[in-house]
């Protein structure tokens, strides 16, 4: 176990990093100009996803990760001209795309025969999508067996006591902890899980923890008096899959960056889920050394036996929030790489609250709400979540620091 050595300055210069800190061959400068195969490809990666993807987050952020990838070396091997590069973007997610997602071949065909219409025929457009398909393999084979299938993420865990402060199965179905094997999983760029693990959460009964539990007592029940309206819808707002609430932010980011090498938004798009990766399997280290139990389990143990959250709790230990480490992650990603704060402001959607949008001018208030939101749901004490936050952007910084060893 390891703490960040290198500080996070990364942030300090967003409009370069994609071309100077994250270290490759020099990139072509020319733009989209009759369409942005980019967003055209990231709209297909998520809707294939979302058609046909896997059941567990990681799975789908690796997806992302290798396409995507896959795409940026590509196009770091690409000459100047703009048919080889679309052809190279589009081929490499495509052939990604195909193979692990195979039930949407013919509609992922379709995608690409329509890409392909609009490129001029040739040599460049044919060494493109050839260039593509061979990084996308290439990528495919490095990650072959890295444990994030589905089964090997939730591989069986049994709690080794009922003693307390020992994660337990929580109400009200009692079912067994998911993501245990997430923790064994094979990382793009940490050197190891625990990496970046923090320390110990709060001793039990001491002032830090009586004040987190008391927190989630109050706020976080499901008859709360003390938790406003605007609380409860934002908890209710942030309560779905961070890949999915994030899906739409990450797009904002790529559109914001519509002028930038292709290269470049390659390399956001990738990063980001790259990142994403590692912080979940960090987090899952983590949860699965401390084994703190959840809320509902110590109210319900010392204090309150009919104590019941807004919402229910998931299926693994409290000990960080994985909400906050994605969204830390995620942030640290975005501003390092696109600024701080957006051109102009972004709204986005939640499926846990159909019809309801929210407006941004930036990325860290989404990282607040976050932890705000699984203390009002009464799923995670406030230590959790901060705690979170700064493990996903210790793993993010990493990444971005370390990428040029998957862009070689």
């Amino acid at each position: 176990m390891t703490t960040l050595t290198k500080p996070l300055a990364l942030a300090a210069a967003p409009a370069l990093l994609l071309s100077t800190v994250l270290a490759g061959p020099a990139a072509g400068t020319t733009t989209q100009q009759t369409a942005d195969v980019a967003l055209e490809w990231y709209d297909i990666t998520a809707d294939t996803i979302t058609a046909a993807g896997a059941p567990t987050q990681v799975t789908n952020n690796r997806t992302w990760a290798i396409g995507w990838l896959a795409a940026s070396r590509a196009l770091l091997r690409a000459p100047g001209s703009t048919p080889y590069k679309e052809a190279a973007l589009a081929g490499a997610v495509h052939e990604t795309l195909v193979t692990l997602v195979p039930a949407r071949k013919t509609s992922l065909d379709q995608s690409l025969a329509t890409t392909l219409a609009r490129i001029p025929d040739g040599a460049a457009e044919t060494a493109g999508i050839a260039a593509g398909r061979q990084q996308a393999k290439e990528v495919l084979a490095s990650r072959a067996d890295d444990g994030l299938d589905p089964a090997s993420i939730n591989a069986p865990f049994t709690p080794p006591s009922t003693n307390p402060g020992v994660w337990q199965p929580t109400p009200p179905t009692y079912s067994p902890a998911t993501q245990y094997g997430n923790r064994v999983a094979k990382p793009f760029l940490l050197r190891s899980a625990d990496q970046f693990r923090p320390g110990p959460p709060p001793a039990l009964g001491s002032p830090k923890y009586n004040r987190d539990l008391a927190e989630v007592r109050a706020d976080g029940a499901l008859n709360s008096t003390t938790r406003t309206q605007a609380q409860t819808d934002t908890a209710t707002f942030w309560l779905g899959s961070s890949y999915v609430l994030y899906t739409e932010p990450l797009r904002v980011a790529l559109a914001e960056a519509a002028q930038r090498p292709l290269v470049e938004r390659a390399k956001l798009v990738a990063l980001f889920h790259v990142a994403s990766v590692d912080t979940q399997i960090a987090t899952s280290d983590t949860k699965y050394a401390y084994q703190r139990w959840r809320p509902v389990t110590a109210l319900r143990a010392t204090t309150d036996p009919d104590w019941t959250p807004l919402h229910t709790t998931p299926a693994h230990p409290d000990y960080p929030s994985g909400h906050n480490t994605y969204s830390g992650a995620a942030e640290q990603v975005l501003t390092t790489l696109v600024g701080a704060r957006t051109a102009k402001p972004y709204t986005i959607a939640s499926p846990s609250a159909p019809g309801v949008t929210r407006t941004y001018h930036d990325w860290r208030q989404l990282t607040l709400e976050n932890v705000d939101a699984r203390v009002w749901s009464g799923i995670h004490t406030r230590t959790a979540d901060t705690v979170g936050v700064t493990l996903g952007k210790q793993v993010a910084a990493n990444a971005l620091q370390n990428a040029y060893k998957l862009l070689q």
